[in-house]
Parts: C-alpha cells; sequence; structure tokens
C-alpha cells in the first residue's frame, strides 16, 4: 500500500538469459545465512512449482524484543498485493452481471468530482485521476486512527483532481478503496465476507484474511524498521487500507492464490485477459514482471514496515512469492537472488559496510536541503548512526551508508553525497542530477 512516490521506479527483475530447471540451493542457503547472520532483513520466502513448494526458507523474528522466530505458519500483512484480491473479486462481479468494466462510478459515488467520467475499468487500472489518501501531507499523524467510510470518502472527496480521468496512468490508493465499496454496495456485504465466500474458501486458503486489529495469538508478525537500530512500527488501522492494503497471509497462502488465479480456477479466460492487459505499464490490479526471456504476473506491496513481493510465471507454472516484516536492505535484490539461483543465473552474495562517521559527522549533514528548478526539499536527520531522508510531503526512508561522505537508496537507484564544509549535497537519481543547498 505504501508507495515513496518520488524515487521509487518499479523496475523489478530486468535480465536476459536462458532458464535452467536444475538448480542448486545451496548458494541461496548461503545468501540468506548472510542476511540473517548481518540481521537485514526478517521474513519468509516460497517457490511453488506445479502446485507444490520446491524451496521455502524462514528467517528472523516475528517478534524481535520476545525473540519469537518466524516459522511456515508466521502472518504478514500484505499490503498492496490486496489490490490484485480486489480485482479478482471486481471481474466476478463483472462475470455475473452486477457491474460492467465501462461504467461509470457516477451511481456509487456522485459526489466525487468527474465520477460520470470515470469508470471501474479507470479504477482499475489506476487511470482516474484521483488523488491518493495515502499521499495526503498528514496521512501518518491519522492512519494508525480507526476510519469510518465516511471519514475516508470525506478525505478522498477533499483530495485534488491529478489529471483528467483516463488521460494516463499514476497510483492511487483511493482508486481500490472506492471499488472496495463498490463490492460492499452490490453484494450487500463486507469485503471480508466475499472475499471469504469467493476466493479463499473455495480454495481452502485458511490462512488468508482481512485483518483487523493485530493478533498476535493467531500468528500475527510485527513489523520494523531499521534507522541505525530496529525499532517496531506502529500498525496502521486496517478499516483504511480496505481493499487497496488490508489482507493478512502468508507466502504459501499467497502463492496457491495467484496460481488459481492464473489458471483461470477463479475467473474465467476472459476476465483474465482484461485484467492482464497492460496499458502504461499498469494492468487492472496486477503487473507484468520481465525475468531474462521469462515473465510473471503480479504484484507489490508495503505497509507500515512489512514488504511483500507475489509473481506467477505461467509458462513455468511457477509462484514466487516473498513476505518481510523487517528489512534494511533493498528487497528488490532478494527477489532477484531467490529467482536467478531457481533459473540457474548468477547472483551476488550481498556485502555489506560498516558506516566509517562519527555521530558529529553524521549531525553537519542533518538538515533540510533544496535546490532550484527542483520541485521538493529533502529533509535528513540523524537517528542512532543512520540517516534518514524525507521528501516534502512523503514517507521517511533509510539511506544506507556506502562510502565517505555517500549514501544510497538502492531501491529508487538514489545516490546522495554530502559536502559538509559548503553545506551541500549532491542528489543523483538516473539522469537527475541536483546539487542541493542547505537551508537556514
Amino acid at each position: 500500500m505504501k508507495k515513496i512516490t518520488l524515487f521509487l521506479v518499479f523496475s523489478l527483475f530486468t535480465y536476459q538469459h536462458i532458464f535452467s530447471q536444475d538448480w542448486d540451493q545451496t548458494k541461496l542457503e548461503q545468501y540468506f545465512d548472510l542476511l540473517e547472520a548481518e540481521d537485514r532483513a526478517m521474513g519468509s520466502v516460497v517457490l511453488m512449482q506445479n502446485g507444490e513448494v520446491v524451496y521455502s526458507r524462514n528467517f528472523g523474528y516475528a517478534n524481535r524484543e520476545q525473540k519469537q522466530a518466524i516459522n511456515s505458519a508466521s502472518k504478514f500483512r500484505t499490503g498492496s498485493i490486496s489490490k490484485t484480491f480486489t480485482s479478482t473479486l471486481i471481474f466476478k462481479a463483472i462475470e455475473e452481471g452486477k457491474i460492467d468494466l465501462g461504467q461509470s462510478i457516477d451511481k456509487f459515488f456522485p459526489e466525487l468530482e468527474k465520477a460520470d467520467e470515470i469508470t471501474i475499468s479507470d479504477l482499475l487500472n489506476h487511470r482516474s485521476g484521483i488523488f491518493s489518501l495515502t499521499s495526503q501531507p498528514d496521512y501518518f499523524s491519522w492512519n494508525t486512527e480507526t476510519k469510518n467510510r465516511e471519514d475516508l470518502y470525506s478525505i478522498i472527496l477533499k483530495g485534488r483532481r491529478v489529471f483528467e480521468p483516463g488521460s494516463k496512468a499514476e497510483y492511487s490508493n483511493s482508486n481500490y478503496v472506492l471499488l472496495t465499496w463498490v463490492l460492499e454496495d452490490i453484494y450487500q456485504k463486507p469485503y471480508s465476507k466475499l472475499l471469504a465466500q469467493i476466493i479463499t474458501k473455495p480454495l481452502g486458503l485458511e490462512n488468508t484474511y482481512v485483518g483487523e486489529d493485530f493478533s498476535p495469538e493467531n500468528g500475527e508478525v510485527n513489523s520494523y524498521k531499521y534507522p541505525g537500530k530496529w525499532i517496531q512500527e506502529p500498525f496502521t488501522d486496517m478499516s483504511i487500507p480496505l481493499g487497496a492494503g488490508a489482507i493478512v497471509s502468508t507466502p504459501e497462502d499467497l502463492s496457491h492464490f495467484i496460481r488459481s488465479l492464473m489458471q483461470g480456477k477463479i475467473i474465467s479466460e476472459e476476465s483474465l485477459s482484461s485484467m492482464t492487459e497492460i496499458k502504461n505499464n499498469y494492468g487492472r490490479g496486477i503487473f507484468k514482471i520481465p525475468f531474462y526471456e521469462d515473465f510473471a504476473f503480479g504484484h507489490d506491496g508495503g505497509i507500515d514496515g512489512f514488504r511483500s513481493n507475489l509473481s506467477y510465471f505461467p509458462e513455468r507454472d511457477l509462484a514466487y512469492c516473498l513476505t518481510l516484516n523487517g528489512v534494511s536492505f533493498d528487497p528488490n535484490q532478494i527477489s532477484i537472488a531467490v529467482l536467478s539461483a531457481f533459473f540457474g543465473k548468477e547472483f551476488e552474495l550481498p556485502v555489506f559496510k560498516d558506516i566509517s562517521l562519527t555521530e558529529e559527522e553524521l549531525d553537519k549533514m542533518a538538515g533540510t536541503y533544496a535546490a532550484s528548478g527542483f520541485p521538493l526539499e529533502i529533509t535528513i536527520r540523524r537517528e542512532h548512526m543512520s540517516l534518514m531522508a524525507q521528501a516534502t510531503g512523503q514517507p521517511e526512508f533509510p539511506l544506507e551508508y556506502e562510502e565517505g561522505n555517500r549514501f544510497v537508496f538502492k531501491m529508487a537507484n538514489l545516490s546522495l553525497e554530502f559536502f559538509p564544509e559548503t553545506e551541500e549535497m549532491s542528489f543523483e537519481q538516473g539522469a537527475l542530477k541536483f546539487m542541493m543547498k542547505k537551508k537556514n
């Protein structure tokens, strides 16, 4: 559900080589041993081929404070993977003649600006132009509070229109909150019961459900961030993400779900074709992800300290799922390592560098930086022996130390180098390069 909208570029798995059925798990085990030894990630991973689990690994803690280890029954908040479930439910409703892909949403949301021009399809593939409620500047001041439908709808109505409906695509969690209410209105049932009735019970997914209050007694795990040390994250109240990000599950259940979906066991072949139709890099609740000469369909997710990735390679009948409840390392690199190992490709064991700077040196880098021609300011602060960065109106994220005064955020190919003597900071991301000055 959570997105770092300034820097994050969707760029998973972009290599081209040959698939190999035979694979050696030894190096992959070394990879996860190293992540555990360096205390860089906590979570679970599953590879499922032909409906059978061919690899799984649990690492780290469900509860660090109590030293409770993660196991195969541990349940994770999946974030935006929930959108694939919601899209599936919408296509089921379309098959039953309850709604139409091309119908406008003014029947459901007459108060919403341009509702008569926004279609169900626009909501599904993020072409509505509706501002994402999770991008509200004050979102993290109320995301742990219970919100009813009236509360959330009011927040969505107050959001600015980002673009004309259908003119382009831009990710918005509001789209799938609205789709949740469409489903509840047409079926006259809560989203949680629809999920159980149409998907989880028929497929036997006993560990998949809409989350409510945190339930460790039911195997749910805590989530953590790492600004120099592991700190438990507060939980988003699940009354907010709804069908955009409220589903709880396990990697094995998620793998069974996406395999069943892609094999036509939930919705029709026609619906699946519409769901996986890609326009401006967006499907309808799903993405197409290249890997070597193969490709997968899937979705990633993030909420609080949780990160997740789910994908299915139809030509290989291969499902892959990674669920994390804490990571101080690029999770995309973990996915690349697992799939490279299975596909028989080379991958590197990670190398972690200890920071060589003092607290005093880090403090000199802290401050708010701006540059002419750059639309946002970036605030840097020290937390313990790490630096945290935050762009205007966006979530804070940790920087990883590289060398000298250079820090990176690998998930977004972002590099920041500090010059304390002149109170400047260089910003590099792809072709973007700015020299930013600390504000007085």
